[in-house]
C-alpha cells in the first residue's frame, strides 16, 4: 500500500471512493434520496480542483493498492474561523472493503504530517454525530469542540467537531 500526493487524472478514482463512502457509511443516516442523486462528475470537479490549487496550504492523499485507489484524505486552514484552530481534516473516506486495515491511520497521519510541516500546531475535524466510524476520529484522542446542524440535501443533521491543540503529538 501507498500513500501519496494525488495528481492530475486521480481526480475520477478519488471521486469513486467518495461517492461509494457515502452510499455505504451513511445508509440508514442520510436520506436516501439524497444519496442516490450524489454525482461522481460533481464530485470529480471538485477534487480536480482541488489537485489543480496545489499544496501550499491544503494536502489532497491518496492511499493506492496494486494500482486502485482505494481511499483518500484532504486537510487545510480550518474554514470557519471560529475556533482559534489552524487546520482542518476535510475529509478521510476509504471504500468499505479496505476499512479496519490501518490505511485510514496512516492517511491521517500523512495529513497531520503535512499540517506541522507548513508550522501549524493545531487540527479539528467534522464529524456527522451519527457516523457509525466516529470511532476512529475518537481512537485518537480528541476534545470534542462543538456541535452544529447542517443542511445535506433538504434535511438537517447534528455534527460534532473534534479538536486536537497539539499536532506534535502525531
Amino acid at each position: 500500500m501507498e500513500v501519496r500526493m494525488a495528481i492530475p487524472g486521480d481526480e475520477y478514482a478519488i471521486a469513486e471512493v467518495h461517492v461509494e463512502s457515502w452510499k455505504t457509511t451513511y445508509q440508514g443516516i442520510i436520506d436516501k434520496n439524497y444519496l442516490q442523486s450524489i454525482s461522481k462528475v460533481s464530485r470529480e470537479e471538485m477534487w480536480k480542483g482541488a489537485i489543480e490549487r496545489g499544496y501550499s496550504e491544503s494536502c489532497l492523499f491518496v492511499a493506492v493498492i496494486e494500482g486502485k485507489v482505494v481511499g483518500f484524505a484532504s486537510g487545510g486552514p480550518e474554514r470557519t474561523k471560529k475556533y482559534g484552530i489552524d487546520t482542518e481534516l476535510y475529509a478521510i473516506y476509504l471504500l468499505k472493503e479496505f476499512q479496519g486495515r490501518g490505511i485510514g491511520k496512516k492517511l491521517f497521519l500523512e495529513v497531520a504530517r503535512f499540517l506541522k510541516e507548513k508550522n501549524h500546531s493545531s487540527m479539528l475535524v467534522w464529524v456527522l454525530t451519527d457516523n457509525p466510524c466516529k470511532q476512529f476520529y475518537l481512537s485518537f484522542l480528541p476534545e470534542e469542540l462543538d456541535t452544529e446542524h447542517i443542511e445535506i440535501g433538504d434535511k438537517s443533521y447534528e455534527e460534532t467537531a473534534y479538536v486536537w491543540k497539539d499536532l506534535q503529538k502525531f
